[in-house]
């Protein structure tokens, strides 16, 4: 059965929610599901924007049909090639064999990679500042290469002074029905997920994005139409400035993250007393997390949030704990900077976790490197509390 909701006089929300999902492109846990969103519009020509994973495929396409009910399906535009957003393509084809399909030079070589059927007299190629009428409404068509991929696009309708987004502006969770942001207290219940999605999809390509914002900056825009999570049609200022943030590797909020690894519970009793340090020196905003514990997407979310990292591990093999290593090269390849680090290290008998550390610190850019880093061997003792204590208060001092 149908399930779709009015987005404007004449512009339908025809998605799907997928809450038995586990794995995001089989790497992110969803612990809240997905929305796969759609839009589908009734003027005097129908135009549907994207599509949807294969997973809802069948809602999808019986939301199109109630929604058209009896009338075809003329043109399909996509902005975003990547298959949980067009995996239903070829169906749509099938379905509506008189369908144009509405694309960028990049977008029809990558239909033509995921799908055998014949483009011959089925596509419209449209650039940089081209226009496209339905009727009443007129699209205005933006190239955002490498956000996050190179053919993603977005499509501005001057009618309804409304963007659909692709990627941007989107997040991880599955809508309860409210599909608008002033339905929700989005604050509260999903900007950790709105995080999390764009520093690990997005995060590496912030220069992109910031070249997407200035575009987006000339059009007057009153709704945002992103492709997951909710509708944006109050408060724009705020997603917007917060993609502004994350973008520049700002650090959202002054605070300290402490990320540990610790095999028999002696480099956590360090980065605990370092924790009640920065506490007594009146630091509120600290957030710990176990790496062993926590997937790399919250740990990468919350190195984009706040300002201090502190990180903490024991010599492995003589390198640097696997899932410590793990993180930090994630840390690298989604491009953060700007933040301070301070180092905490472990080893038995050579301790070299906090020198390699630091290393793959000084490889990323931007960043500040604390130069007091403390070292145990095995376990603290009285001798070295004192540093440890030192160090959050350094810490605590710079956040405070």
């Amino acid at each position: 059965m149908h399930c779709f909701r009015k987005v404007t006089e004449d512009l339908y929300w025809v998605g799907g929610n997928d809450r038995r999902l586990e794995l995001f492109e089989n790497i992110f846990p969803l612990t809240k599901g997905v929305s796969y969103n759609s839009y589908l519009l009734l003027d005097e020509k129908t135009v549907l924007f994207d599509a949807v994973d294969q997973a809802m495929g069948r809602q999808f396409l019986e939301n199109i049909k109630a929604v058209l009910d009896g009338r075809t399906l003329d043109y399909l535009v996509v902005n975003h090639m990547e298959p949980d957003h067009c995996a239903m393509v070829e169906d749509l084809t099938l379905r509506y064999p008189d369908m144009k399909i509405i694309g960028n030079a990049k977008t029809f070589p990558m239909i033509s990679q995921f799908f055998d059927f014949n483009l011959e007299d089925r596509t419209l190629t449209v650039k940089e500042g081209d226009t496209f009428s339905s009727g009443k409404h007129t699209f205005h068509f933006v190239m955002a290469p490498m956000v996050h991929w190179p053919e993603a696009m977005m499509t501005y309708d001057e009618t309804d002074k409304l963007l659909f987004s692709a990627d941007a502006f989107g997040t991880f969770g599955a809508l309860n029905g409210n599909i608008f942001n002033d339905e929700m207290d989005f604050d509260r219940d999903w900007l950790d997920e709105a995080r999390r999605y764009y520093t690990n999809i997005v995060g590496k390509y912030g220069m992109q994005v910031q070249n997407v914002l200035k575009k987006a900056a000339g059009f007057d825009i009153n709704i945002l139409c992103p492709l997951h999570g909710p509708i944006w049609r109050t408060d724009l200022d705020y997603i917007i400035g917060k993609y502004n943030i994350w973008s520049k590797y700002e650090p959202e909020e002054k605070g300290v993250m402490i990320a540990y690894a610790s095999m028999y519970g002696n480099t956590e009793n360090m980065a605990e007393i370092l924790a009640a340090s920065l506490a007594e020196a009146g630091v509120k905003n600290i957030r710990m997390h176990n790496i062993s514990k926590t997937h790399v997407s919250e740990l990468i979310s919350d190195s984009f949030k706040y300002s201090h990292i502190v990180l903490a591990a024991p010599t492995y093999n003589n390198g640097i704990y696997p899932l410590m290593e793990n993180y930090l090269e994630d840390m690298k390849a989604l491009g953060l900077q700007n933040r301070t680090v301070a180092i905490l290290g472990n080893g038995t008998w050579a301790p070299q976790s906090s020198k390699l550390m630091a290393a793959k610190v000084g490889e990323m850019k931007n960043m500040c490197l604390l130069e007091i880093s403390v070292t145990i061997k095995s376990a603290l003792k009285n001798s070295q509390r004192e540093e440890v204590e030192s160090l959050g208060r350094q810490i605590a001092k710079e956040v405070l």
